[in-house]
């Protein structure tokens, strides 16, 4: 009888073990459920990317943080919208949020990007929207500078266009990666910061723009050698075509304000974009 109650309960325990072990092999081979927002392979490096894989994009006029794409726009340039995005390893929530579109949609962005498919993107890894109109770029994360298109306003109120003249019209210029205007001074020599005091006493007016001593990514729109660092009193300061790079302190770090262009007066605190001379040599 103790013989026969043992073997059924040995059959018993032998059962459970080799369920638990089909189980486990189910469960291993279940596919892993793909992230919504994803870093994929492109010709272009390493991009955000949305549903199955595909490339998403930052447009220039939204430096802002304010999305600019509607209407006829946003039928090629589809929005990029989820509430509570999974992320692939490597993104970090803290990135990203959601603003309301003036037309009442939701939109996604990336460190206040907001994020757009190109409809003419067939599959993942498609990158064919970089540099549309010379104001689209794939979505990095790791962007060192990029492209604004805005209408300048000084601080005197006044509209300006990129020649430093009153007028109407969004002008194309370079910002940080969070959309901050980036100047230059117009008595800087190449690769030279004439500006700045040893002190540091007038950085807060026009403060450097630091950056690594490694340069990141840049928007294909631009030529990466023509950017470079020098060191500007403790400072690494990025340079483009040989231009110390700056912030405006009046601009108080927010994204898309240009008063700088006015101050003393236009010209010589200038925005730079692919159309800027070189700078002179000392």
């Amino acid at each position: 009888m103790k013989s026969s109650v043992y073997s059924s309960r040995l059959l018993a325990l032998t059962a459970l073990v080799v369920v638990a072990l089909f189980g486990c092999s189910k469960d291993d081979n279940t596919p892993a459920t793909e992230p919504d927002l994803g870093l994929g392979t492109t010709t272009l490096g390493k991009v955000l990317t949305g549903e199955g894989g595909k490339t998403l994009y930052f447009f220039a006029a939204d430096a802002a943080g304010d999305a600019n794409c509607s209407g006829a726009c946003k039928d090629n340039w589809p929005v990029y919208y989820k509430e509570t995005p999974t992320l692939a390893s490597g993104l970090k929530a803290t990135d990203f949020a959601t603003i309301t579109r003036a037309d009442g949609a939701k939109q996604t962005t990336f460190k206040g990007w907001p994020l757009y498919y190109f409809k003419n993107d067939a599959k993942a890894g498609d990158v064919a929207g970089e540099n549309v109109g010379n104001v689209w770029m794939v979505a990095k994360t790791n962007y060192t500078v990029m492209l604004a298109s805005r209408q300048l306003v000084g601080n005197d109120g006044k509209s300006y266009t990129f020649d430093t003249k009153e007028g109407t019209g969004n002008s194309l210029f370079l910002t940080d990666s969070l959309g901050r205007t980036l100047y230059a001074f117009a008595s800087d020599k190449k690769n030279v910061n004439k500006y700045t005091k040893a002190d540091l006493s007038n950085n807060p007016t026009w403060p450097i723009f630091e950056t690594s001593a490694t340069i990141g990514e840049i928007p294909s729109a631009l030529t990466k050698n023509d950017f470079t660092t020098i060191t500007s009193y403790g400072k690494t300061q990025l340079t483009y075509k040989g231009w110390p790079l700056y912030y405006f302190g009046a601009d108080q770090g927010q994204r898309g304000s240009t008063k700088g262009v006015s101050v003393p007066k236009p010209g010589v605190w200038p925005v730079v974009n692919a159309t800027s001379p070189v700078a002179p040599n000392s």
